[in-house]
């Protein structure tokens, strides 16, 4: 079996006629000053609380830098971002359940140190341009320094992304190739109109440079960071884009960082086919599938398949507004009629995804994109379309989002 085909089949195996929902939540922990938790503080408040959850706890680079309850699981991002991974379920009730009961475990252990979490898209300071990321340590994970090493070489804001950024991410279920690759390619002309919903700035005039859009800031950090792993998948529109195409990509660009064994190596400009075959690990598949995991991982496109799709397109927002985006991308993508009614809206529109993009930076929810109309109207359709399909309890939270005209209710809490 070759190398492409063992991406292939692992990517395969995700198939599910499953719909359910996972959804990732990073939180910067911050003081009245703004200022960050130390990251041995916190190594250690993870240790604790994992023990006394009884959960198993992730040791990294012999530092605990997380924990797995079953339904969720804490990790450290690079600056100490903290981040909840719930994991799947197609009830967004349950999903809101597991998080209060994060918070509820959670927010008196940081109240009692001075410390809130707090949801943004970017670090409020360093939005601000109070402070430059760089004066943001680094946790001790031999990962991050490797990709902070490659990354600053790539794009002006690599530093930003390790340092600075905070997304929410919603993990949806495909039940083939061709539903993947359908969901994949409305989800990427639908990413303008999403960012924006889900913008989360501190100060509404904030920039990161003298000449850049003031919205849509991560994703701007995001997009300049490596043409050779973010932005939008190159090629999805093509006839004949697949699992296989993902996976030749994957196989053809810099891996960066190698995970192997439990050791983590600096790989640059080398791809995974320069440095291993994963065929030859085929004696070992426990260690295959855990090098096409972290191969999988080394990509950070705004839509990027594992063993499912995951939407990275959103800032960090209040969970109120976290599950409404959820309900939102499960009104539109797991009902049939809207699929095809989507596909119909959207058809005529896979070249100008970029120039969408570019104009939502500028203009933010005023922007004219497709068919002549604005950002706002596009997300008052998106949520006519969401409403018609979900069930009554789950209606209720679409009432959390909200852009200019498009809707007007009370703010996300």
């Amino acid at each position: 079996m070759t190398d492409r085909e063992i991406i292939v089949n692992f990517i395969r195996e995700g198939e599910t006629d499953e719909q359910r929902l996972g959804l990732e939540l990073e939180h910067f922990i911050l003081n009245e000053m703004e200022e960050g938790i130390e990251f041995e503080v916190l190594s250690e408040l993870i240790r604790m609380t994992g023990e006394r959850l009884g959960a198993r706890l992730t040791v990294t680079d012999g530092h605990v830098v997380g924990y797995d309850t079953g339904d969720y699981t804490v990790s450290v991002e690079p600056a100490c971002q903290f981040e909840i991974s719930i994991a799947p379920f197609s009830s967004i009730a349950k999903i809101e359940a597991v998080y209060r009961e994060f918070r509820l475990l959670w927010d008196p252990v940081f109240g009692s140190l001075g410390y809130t979490l707090v949801t943004r898209g970017v670090h409020p300071g360093v939005e601000s341009g109070r402070i430059h990321p760089t004066e943001l340590p680094l946790i001790p994970k031999n990962r991050y320094y490797f990709m902070d090493r490659y990354f600053r070489g790539t794009g002006k804001y690599g530093a930003h992304m390790m340092r600075a950024s905070a997304s929410a991410q919603i993990s949806m279920d495909y039940s083939s190739e061709e539903d993947m690759v359908r969901k994949l390619r409305l989800l990427t002309i639908l990413s303008p109109v999403l960012m924006q919903l889900m913008e989360n700035k501190t100060n509404p005039d904030s920039r990161l440079a003298e000449h850049g859009g003031k919205h849509l800031l991560r994703t701007q950090i995001w997009d300049d960071l490596d043409p050779d792993r973010t932005g939008f998948f190159p090629g999805a529109f093509h006839g004949q884009f697949g699992y296989e195409k993902y996976a030749d990509l994957l196989l053809s660009r810099p891996l960066v960082v190698l995970t192997d064994e439990g050791k983590t190596t600096y790989a640059g400009e080398k791809t995974l086919t320069e440095l291993l075959s994963l065929s030859g690990l085929s004696e070992d598949p426990k260690r295959q599938k855990k090098v096409v995991e972290h191969l999988l991982s080394m990509f950070f496109h705004h839509i990027r398949l594992k063993r499912y799709l995951e939407v990275r397109v959103a800032d960090s927002v209040p969970i109120r507004k976290a599950l409404g985006y959820a309900a939102l991308l499960k009104g539109l993508l797991y009902d049939p009629r809207n699929l095809k009614r989507l596909e119909r809206m959207l058809s005529g529109h896979l070249i100008d995804v970029e120039e969408a993009v570019y104009r939502t930076e500028i203009q933010g929810e005023n922007a004219i994109i497709y068919s002549g109309k604005r950002v706002y109207a596009w997300v008052r359709d998106m949520i006519h379309l969401a409403e018609e399909a979900l069930p009554e309890e789950e209606r209720v939270y679409l009432k959390e989002l909200q852009v200019g005209g498009a809707r007007k209710v009370r703010p996300a809490g």
